[in-house]
């Protein structure tokens, strides 16, 4: 498999200067942890967190700085550790002492520095006020400020944090990786703190649903885990026409859906003309084959659809209205049974055809495991299939492991137990879990992989939908909290409310990155740097409500809109996620900070998207969603005609003029096959997102996973850890 080329740095001379200043104030009693970041350098950006510590002499206070290089271009060539202190002596247990080289700072690289800083007679009593630097010989300086209040004796200490893997690194360990023949049998057992909440793939808004679901079936095209190439599956190769609009591809003869039954070119057919081109059919796979062409005439975009056709039974043939960069990649997209499903669309019954309590048995696919148990809030069990049409390079079938579990857990704080105890093969580790695990690796045989930000996001998003229940008239959203969160000015200042810092020193425990733009850092060149962003600012965001009118006029802590309606709304988000729970504690205590009442609200997963994507009664909700390489499969949630357009789906008509830039550059961005140009759409679209803020972002997690030291073919790359089909135990 081909992998993308290492390229040379450019050499870049970078030192990280650390001053510890002190300045006298009362003594602090409370424990108490202060962060603080600022960027004034284009594509780099420097954050420091710093632990409350202890008042009293030789005392140490341990502080972890984070320097990121935000933009495109990589900053490499020797780069320095030091810390000069406010005297000149050497200070016991003072990491970087004597300068410490670090290495390459690569494209959207960060590493994670831990300092530490022991407490003199002269800094007390009083706020330890340290000064973190960046500075380059070629640009300019950037600079972070930390106050850490001196505070009463604690025992709580600093949890060490990880150095993210390069990009260099991770692209490294891609190029070199080979598969290697493996052993039949055994299996890898995860934890989940939800399972599926349809078996329909078709019809899945959810992660937990199409994360078990694709297991079941496959695509014409994969993208590979290793290098993000667009790969062969259920097609063996393709070619297209000169223009790019007609693309004919041949599919593999050797291939079986689950029940024995051939798999054809007229299931794809099926697939995209019956199902996805659909209208009576509610999927969100519509959004990504949906093309729209300016009118001329009108001046206006309308939609036009590909042509589907089935030349033979192994040969299919798609005639694109329109140039479509993402094209082999979306053709990623699950293809489904016709034998099995065409009845039920002719019936007027897709819709509840595969729910969630079918027989698990019914589920047919071409995928690598079939589903043998699904005990709702207990177990997942997946099953090899056999008959499974893919070899290793000595012939042997693939999937090589009999079985993949899942163990249905109550919550986020019973996954590790499970973990360490053996019961489960892989973690997603917390935060918060990383000082307890990271001493533990060789004792319990298991390694810590650390891949930098997540390519999903995590945000809060206010109901802006003007509709109508249509059974009883009443409105989503009450009209005064409507024209509230229809506000820009509104959703600005609670932006500014959003102590991401905080979430990330709190809730991430340093291993997280504060989002601003809806194309995270792990997609490369797509994600754009230089966004709006709305730093923790109360200050900032008192004197936008203010300048709105809103005043706390009673004097209950509580402001009131011009019309005196106190203003107050739900905080909702899911249960069993400890992790959402306390970032919108945060939230709240931003809230609060401004004059604002959010009432936290936990529902359930299934009730929190069902709100989203069918009754449409919830006021600001805190929810997650998915991320990739390709920007345009997030055109679901960005055009204002799809459905999982969160804050105001299905829109017949934008309903602001931002809406229509976004519209508008998302679809030229689909079409446009120049790769830099593609970028500068999507950097615009990112830029008016942030500009007029209909979610506001927290933070980006950092990939953090623990694995059993018992697979083979596993390495660490930017896109994954392993393809599931090879991976085989060792110790069998």
């Amino acid at each position: 498999m081909s992998a993308t080329r290492v390229t040379r740095f450019r050499l870049t001379r970078l030192a990280v200067i650390l001053a510890v200043l002190a300045a006298a104030a009362a003594l602090v009693v409370s424990p108490s942890n202060a962060a603080a970041s600022h960027s004034g350098l284009p594509g780099l950006s420097v954050s420091a967190t710093c632990d409350g510590a202890t008042a009293a002499p030789d005392d140490t206070l341990s502080c972890r700085v984070r320097i990121s290089n935000t933009g495109g271009t990589p900053l490499t060539g020797l780069f320095l550790l030091h810390y000069p202190y406010r005297t000149d002596r050497p200070t016991p247990n003072y990491a970087g002492y004597p300068p410490l080289p670090l290495g390459n700072l690569a494209t959207h690289e960060s590493l994670i520095v831990l300092t530490s800083y022991t407490v003199t007679d002269e800094d007390l009593p009083g706020p330890l006020v340290q000064t973190f630097g960046a500075d380059s010989d070629q640009t300019a300086e950037a600079w972070a400020y930390a106050t850490t209040p001196l505070v009463a004796p604690t025992t709580a200490e600093t949890a060490p944090g990880p150095r993210s893997a390069t990009v260099a690194e991770l692209q490294a360990n891609a190029e070199a990786f080979e598969y290697t023949v493996g052993t039949r049998g055994g299996s890898v057992t995860y934890s989940a703190i939800g399972g599926p909440l349809t078996l329909n793939l078709a019809l899945a808004n959810d992660s937990s649903s199409s994360g078990i679901l694709s297991y079941l079936f496959d695509g014409l095209t994969e993208t590979s885990w290793l290098n993000n190439q667009v790969e062969p599956s259920l097609a063996e190769s393709w070619e297209h026409s000169d223009d790019g609009l007609t693309w004919t591809f041949h599919l593999r003869r050797d291939v079986t859906w689950h029940d024995g039954q051939p798999f054809t070119a007229h299931d794809v057919d099926f697939t995209f003309n019956r199902i996805i081109y659909n209208d009576d059919i509610p999927t969100s796979d519509r959004a990504s084959f949906t093309f729209r062409v300016f009118d001329e005439a009108t001046a206006e975009w309308r939609e036009e659809r590909m042509t589907v056709s089935a030349i033979d039974d192994y040969t299919v043939q798609f005639v694109l209205p329109v140039p479509f960069a993402p094209f082999l990649r979306s053709m990623g997209n699950a293809i489904y049974p016709r034998h099995i499903l065409e009845p039920h669309v002719d019936e007027g019954t897709f819709d509840s055809v595969w729910g969630i309590d079918t027989d698990p048995a019914e589920i047919i696919g071409t995928g690598p495991f079939t589903i043998a148990v699904l005990e709702h809030d207990e177990r997942i069990v997946l099953r090899r299939n056999p008959s499974y049409w893919l070899t290793d390079s000595a012939g042997n079938r693939l999937p090589y492991l009999d079985e993949v579990r899942y163990q249905i857990v109550g919550g986020l704080a019973e996954e590790l137990p499970k973990f360490r105890s053996g019961e489960t093969d892989v973690h997603g580790v917390l935060g918060e879990e990383f000082a307890t695990l990271d001493p533990l690796q060789g004792e319990e045989n298991f390694t810590l992989y650390s891949r930098g930000p997540a390519f999903g996001s995590r945000f809060l998003v206010f109901n802006l939908n003007p509709g109508s229940d249509a059974e009883t008239g009443e409105p989503f959203v009450a009209p005064e909290k409507l024209r509230w969160f229809e506000n820009t000015r509104f959703r600005q200042a609670v932006a500014h409310s959003v102590d991401k810092d905080a979430i990330i020193r709190d809730v991430n425990h340093g291993l997280g990155y504060p989002q601003w733009a809806f194309i995270s850092p792990a997609a490369g060149d797509f994600h754009n740097p230089n966004v709006q962003r709305y730093e923790y600012d109360i200050e900032e965001a008192n004197a936008i409500l203010d300048g709105l009118g809103w005043m706390d006029g009673d004097g209950d802590g509580i402001r009131e809109d011009y019309a005196g309606n106190n203003i107050r709304f739900r905080l909702t988000t899911n249960s069993r996620n400890e992790v959402r729970l306390r970032v919108l504690e945060i939230i709240q205590a931003g809230l609060s900070s401004i004059g604002i009442q959010g009432d936290i609200e936990v529902i359930d997963f299934g009730e929190l998207v069902d709100q989203l994507t069918s009754t449409y009664a919830w006021e600001s909700i805190l929810i997650g969603f998915g991320g990739s390489s390709e920007p345009h499969f997030s055109i679901s949630l960005w055009h204002s005609g799809e459905s999982l357009h969160l804050w105001n789906p299905n829109q017949s008509e934008p309903a602001t003029t931002w809406e229509t830039d976004i519209d508008s550059l998302f679809i030229r961005g689909s079409q446009e096959l120049d790769r830099e140009q593609r970028v500068r759409f999507y950097y615009e679209a990112q830029e008016i997102a942030a500009d007029n803020v209909p979610v506001v972002y927290t933070t980006h997690s950092e990939r953090l996973t623990a694995v059993r030291n018992v697979f083979g073919n596993l390495t660490p790359t930017l896109f994954g850890l392993w393809d599931i089909r090879y991976v085989y135990r060792t110790d069998l």
